[in-house]
């Protein structure tokens, strides 16, 4: 059964999205008010057609947001604004924000279901197959996940409970993404001292995740009292280097949160007990 698509904005990720919707012979519309010549050509490449924010709007079935994550909110209060008039229409918001943000824009844009849905992996083309998780009212997210059958887009639904998605895609990406960032600084501090040659070689024998090793966690809140300072003279060495050093403080302030556990023998759940910060009930922000 075809369906029409709204995709709210081509950006790399979503005109190929929209390009593998296009595939399985669904309508695909976009709107080009506003839009940079680069995100033009990137609709006509994957065959979208071109529409006025309300005809996209009025037009759809689903509607896909797909955007930088902090134009999420604004995307969906146009979408609000405008109001959508097809009854069963669902809106996906597969943008890179919290699950409290999530929430809001499901509550603004009631009586209009939301689903609440994280892209990891890299947009579907050249044979790569990125994951599309979904959560929410289980109804809308299988319609979602039928949509996509037969594409490079694989899904997942997480249950009916939005912001799962969400906090999936933030939690993975808060270790892949600082991971780069920390691995460029030390690279960066390797080389001002001449020995990056010898930095890659100690890492090329690690080949796993430090992700997965989750039983580390306890292991890493025996010995924070150790870390922590040994990381200020890291940051030390980076500010040294030119380099920012504001991560390396950031963590050592972290492990300062374990020095009370200093050589227990914690499991996981009293490992992540710890860490979490004690708020005021008088003064939960």
């Amino acid at each position: 059964m075809t369906s029409t698509i709204g995709l709210l904005h081509p950006g790399s990720m979503g005109s190929a999205f929209g390009a593998q919707l296009r595939a399985r012979g669904h309508i695909v519309l976009w709107c080009p008010d506003g839009r940079s010549d680069t995100t033009r050509r990137r609709a006509e490449r994957a065959g979208l057609e071109a529409a006025a924010l309300p005809e996209l709007v009025s037009r759809s079935d689903v509607l896909l947001s797909l955007c930088p994550p902090a134009a999420a909110e604004e995307t969906a209060g146009q979408v609000a604004e405008l109001g959508v008039s097809e009854a069963g229409t669902i809106y996906v918001d597969a943008n890179a924000v919290s699950p409290s943000r999530v929430v809001n824009i499901a509550d603004r844009l009631a009586p209009t279901p939301v689903i609440d849905a994280a892209v990891v992996g890299s947009p579907p083309v050249g044979g790569k197959s990125p994951t599309l998780y979904l959560s929410g009212a289980v109804e809308q997210a299988d319609r979602i996940a039928e949509l996509f059958a037969g594409t490079d887009v694989r899904t997942h639904i997480l249950g009916d409970s939005i912001g799962k998605a969400s906090a999936l895609k933030l939690a993975y990406s808060s270790y892949q993404k600082v991971s780069r960032v920390l691995a460029a600084v030390a690279y960066g501090a390797a080389d001002t001292y001449g020995v990056a040659d010898e930095l890659l070689v100690i890492a090329a024998k690690r080949t796993r995740s430090y992700l997965v090793e989750t039983d580390y966690i306890p292991k890493t809140a025996a010995r924070a009292w150790r870390w922590g300072p040994e990381l200020e003279d890291a940051a030390a060495l980076l500010a040294d280097a030119g380099l920012p050093d504001s991560l390396m403080h950031a963590v050592a302030a972290t492990l300062a949160r374990w020095d009370g556990n200093r050589d227990d023998q914690l499991d996981i759940a009293e490992a992540l007990e710890a860490l979490r910060l004690e708020r005021d009930p008088d003064n939960p922000s």
